[in-house]
């Protein structure tokens, strides 16, 4: 009812707050016999974490994943995992002066309104700190994924702001803050300078892929592949549009070219994103996620007060001047939680299907 589980055969709890002691999530439906240790998690942890450039947060929290159950000798047991990352760098004073006011584009308004309460401190439950458990849980997946079918996940950073990002090679993505595509982000580091000396913010376009799913992933109806991974992308903060495939390209398309054609060879293209019919084709997942502009920001802006009261809002502390630049391994994390739950899902359903057809490639 709370809506802080994700998932139903694999299903995600996640709990803390932003500045409180911890953060962290409980897996329940994990397969049991995989080997797994805080290794296998820390790496995505790692690709998230605030602190890591001068262009994010400079919020220095090492997001050291615990596991706390569910690891029996390196193994799980296929009982619920619970992670824990602990909060070490919280300034809470930071906020003392929004306690009784609203920031524009943050939730505090609507939280207030739902709850008569809410916690000020960093947008409490609000935060995006939340998702660093999203993204450990992620890491599991990824993990029993890749071992069970071979799929893997990868993202990047497509747009900042008003700057196109023009993909060269997904081995540039490791390589700059930005996880842009290029080799060359002076552009990039230019822009996000001038961003944060004019206090303000700016939005994202990412990228993200799986590949190497298996076919008759999804349901026809309620279900689909597609209507849950963008449920999953719009669970994401600050979010504001998901696109699958050619997406919204699509309107100005002719059905003689948006339809992939398919050969004995494989698929010519992939204008549906690797979804027909809301089931996988076993091409990859394609989806591009629009992240709003960091909210957070220290330019003053019109609001009220707890009383109704006219009153203007500086946001002072520790922020993204562009969420997005981190939002790469979210994105990655919640596509392989919605695979991670099809997958279980389609091999409790159909397992036995026998396949008179072998999968075709996934492109000529």
């Amino acid at each position: 009812m709370s809506g802080n589980t994700f998932g139903h055969l694999f299903a995600v709890t996640n709990f803390g707050e932003s500045h409180g002691p911890a953060i962290g999530c409980v897996i329940d439906g994990c397969p049991p016999g995989m080997d797994l240790c805080e290794a296998d998690i820390q790496g995505d942890l790692d690709r998230r974490r605030p602190g890591t450039s001068r262009f994010v947060t400079q919020r220095n929290e090492p997001d050291a994943v615990k596991i706390l159950s569910g690891v029996y000798q390196g193994k799980t047991t296929g009982t619920p995992i619970a992670l824990l990352i602990e909060n070490v760098d919280q300034r809470s004073k930071d906020y003392g002066n929004i306690l009784e006011t609203f920031r524009p584009g943050h939730a505090d308004y609507t939280y207030f309104q739902k709850y008569g309460i809410r916690d000020p401190r960093g947008g409490g439950r609000s935060s995006a700190r939340m998702t660093a458990p999203m993204v450990a849980a992620g890491a599991v997946a990824k993990k029993w994924l890749k071992e069970k079918y071979g799929t893997t996940f990868k993202g990047c950073m497509t747009q900042m702001g008003e700057l196109s990002i023009a993909f060269e090679s997904w081995d540039h993505v490791s390589h700059n803050p930005f996880f842009a595509p290029v080799a060359d982000v002076q552009a990039l580091e230019d822009y996000m300078d001038s961003m944060r000396k004019s206090g303000d913010s700016c939005g994202a376009r990412i990228r993200v892929c799986a590949s190497n799913v298996p076919v008759g992933l999804g349901e026809p109806l309620f279900d689909k592949m597609d209507a849950d991974i963008a449920y999953a992308m719009m669970g994401i903060n600050a979010v504001k549009g998901v696109e699958i495939g050619a997406g919204f390209a699509c309107v100005a398309q002719r059905g003689t070219t948006h339809g992939d054609s398919l050969t004995p060879a494989g698929f010519a293209s992939n204008n549906a994103g690797g979804v027909l019919g809301g089931i996988s084709t076993g091409q990859d997942l394609e989806v591009s996620i629009a992240v709003k502009p960091t909210s957070s920001i220290i330019t003053p802006r019109d609001s009220i007060d707890v009383a109704g009261n006219v009153t203007q809002i500086i946001t002072k502390g520790r922020h993204d001047p562009c969420v997005g630049i981190r939002a790469t391994p979210i994105a990655e994390a919640m596509l392989a939680l919605v695979v991670m739950e099809h997958a279980l899902r389609n091999r409790a359903q159909c397992g036995d299907v026998q396949h008179v057809l072998p999968p075709i490639a996934a492109s000529i």
